[in-house]
């Protein structure tokens, strides 16, 4: 069985598979509760990220939630495996925010967080809540938008990709920095003109807008637009694609900056996108949730890689040019193990077969994702499944006999 919320995972693992299977569609199950003076609400695992965010917004203009920038994304898959935002640095991830859920186990018996028990609770807020059970709705924390004076405001993601020079007409590698600053363009001058000179921000540079209409910026879609189109459930293109996931713990030094550029120039497509950690994130101890990348990440790297032609000949060639980049940058990101992001879902890092050898096919990418957190996902599993009937290719395993 396949359990889909938005169908979003890059490597299609909610609705793809070589054995006969059939889907469980959370399409349909999308219901958002919003209670404002309470600052929480109740949100079922089939709604978008979009919804998630219009209905909020349409109780509160002073609230938000720290989730993922793209509207269509489903709840389900999104807080099941974490759930990153460009609010982490502020609010932490997702799952840091999740204060209870409905749950269903193997034996159809609905469960809320204290009948569940903490190590269940704790196991679908980011360690692949559907290796467990089903998910029917998440209590989420919403936050008040109070900027104070301190950094964790600022998110800055920097862009990496190969384009053609407008000087030479030669190629080479552009560097764009996107950001969100929870506080007014006033303050955010003055903190990028004392950590960030280089950068040489101005304030035409900067726009000045509701939380709302920042996500539409994120989402490229004009901020002027109704935000009643984070509704739609459509992705607003598609296309085929290829993504990967590293950390880096140490600051790349400039000779290594300029060897990298140079192999992305003979690479061409693929992009880099380098997250920062550091704010609330390093606060958070690793072992409170499955998301274990914590304390000790400068930043959290996504590996892009977009085509339009069909067909295996062209996925062969834009996967390799994006394998091949990732092992470029195998000297400057984490080791022992290369950690992995779960929602940025990648099958090069091992799959498992759901045989005699699970658990030992299903460490080899757990460790990666999951660290030391991986063994008590797997006893978790154990007892609430022990027949591993909530499986994939990736899932978590239950312990050999």
């Amino acid at each position: 069985m396949k359990i889909r919320s938005g169908g979003h995972d890059y490597e299609g693992l909610s609705y793809v598979v070589t054995v006969p299977f059939f889907v469980l569609d959370m399409f349909n199950l999308r219901s958002i509760n919003v209670d404002v003076p309470r600052e929480t609400a109740w949100v079922q695992t089939g709604a978008t990220l979009g919804e998630v965010y219009y209905r909020i917004s349409e109780k509160s203009k002073m609230h938000g939630f720290p989730a993922g920038v793209c509207p269509t994304v489903g709840v389900g898959g999104h807080f099941g495996g974490g759930g990153y935002g460009n609010m982490m640095r502020k609010y932490g991830i997702s799952v840091d925010n999740i204060v209870d859920a409905y749950f269903i186990d193997v034996n159809g018996r609905l469960h809320d967080r204290k009948s569940m028990g903490e190590d269940i609770f704790w196991a679908i807020r980011g360690g692949g809540a559907a290796s467990f059970g089903v998910v029917l709705a998440y209590k989420i924390k919403l936050w008040q938008r109070v900027a104070d004076k301190l950094p964790e405001d600022l998110f800055i993601r920097l862009v990496l990709d190969v384009v053609n020079s407008t000087q030479t007409g030669e190629k080479t590698v552009r560097a764009a920095f996107i950001s969100l600053f929870l506080g007014d363009s006033k303050r955010l001058l003055a903190i990028m003109n004392e950590r960030f000179p280089a950068l040489g921000l101005t304030q035409s540079d900067c726009i000045e807008t509701s939380w709302i209409q920042s996500v539409l910026f994120w989402t490229n879609i004009p901020i002027e637009t109704e935000t009643d189109i984070l509704l739609d459930r459509t992705p607003s293109s598609l296309v085929f694609l290829k993504r990967k996931s590293d950390y880096v713990k140490e600051p790349i030094p400039k000779a290594g900056l300029e060897w990298l550029w140079k192999r992305m120039i003979e690479l061409q497509v693929p992009q880099l996108l380098f997250n920062p950690y550091g704010g609330r994130m390093a606060e958070i101890p690793s072992t409170v949730t499955p998301f274990p990348h914590r304390a000790g990440n400068l930043w959290k790297i996504q590996y892009v890689t977009n085509w339009n032609e069909a067909g295996d000949e062209a996925a062969d060639h834009y996967i390799g040019l994006t394998r091949k980049l990732h092992g470029y940058m195998t000297r400057f990101v984490s080791k022992n193990p290369r950690e992995a992001f779960l929602n940025y879902r990648d099958i090069d890092l091992g799959v498992n077969h759901n045989g005699r050898e699970s658990y030992e096919e299903g460490r080899v990418y757990g460790i990666k994702y999951f660290k030391g957190n991986f063994n008590r996902l797997v006893h978790i599993k154990t007892k609430v499944d022990p027949a591993n009937f909530f499986r994939n290719e990736q899932s978590i395993p239950i312990l050999p006999y």
